[in-house]
């Protein structure tokens, strides 16, 4: 492939370069860590983590409020730690990210979190990725029309020319109707995968 290439990816983060979901994840080492049982943690986070998503409170606030509504005793520094420590990197998907030629544009587009979101733009395997697009900094969420015009946006090439790779289908379709192509994916098919998306890329 050469400079000229007219097709590009753009991705999903969580339940694509992670495996699981992070939200399932952390909530579940909250309640480990602090002996509350985990429906109650995560009646109240899920309640409350849109909040987040679109950026409307920090992570102290988020923090906050789940310490008064589950009853956890557990410090905000403490909090931090183990949500960032929550991450479980799905290293396949990171080694197909490292593999794409250099003619491609990779682009992200994913629902995530303060803090979170300044971790990962500090991982130099995020390099890669053009401007990438995270929902607590732009103000809304997948499966938004407004999300996926900010990933074209983003990516400077129109969205027919690009593929999204995403673990839900709701977001899929929310790319197909935007005018991307859309690739379901999930971790226990990542060769099949890399199949599909190097015939797009190759198309």
């Amino acid at each position: 492939m050469t400079s000229e290439q007219k097709r590009h990816v753009a991705f999903d983060w969580g339940g694509v370069f992670t495996v699981g979901t992070f939200d399932g994840r952390s909530t579940q080492n909250v309640a480990e860590r602090s002996g509350v049982p985990v429906e109650r943690v995560r009646d109240s986070y899920f309640r409350h983590v849109r909040q987040l998503e679109v950026g409307a409170w920090t992570l102290p606030q988020f923090w906050t409020v789940l310490q008064e509504e589950a009853g956890i005793p557990m410090p905000y520094d403490d909090f931090e730690e183990l949500y960032l420590g929550s991450i479980a990197d799905n290293a396949p998907m990171y080694a197909t990210l490292a593999a794409l030629p250099q003619g491609v544009r990779v682009g992200l587009l994913s629902n995530n979190y303060p803090v979170v979101s300044d971790h990962l733009r500090r991982d130099p395997r995020f390099a890669r990725f053009h401007q990438p697009v995270f929902s607590n900094e732009l103000g809304h969420k997948k499966p938004s029309p407004e999300s996926f015009a900010a990933l074209e946006a983003a990516m400077g090439v129109p969205a027919a020319q690009v593929a999204f790779v995403d673990d839900v289908q709701e977001n899929i379709d929310a790319a197909n109707a935007a005018g991307f192509h859309g690739i379901l994916y999930h971790h226990d098919h990542h060769a099949a995968f890399e199949a599909t998306l190097a015939e797009w890329l190759n198309g």
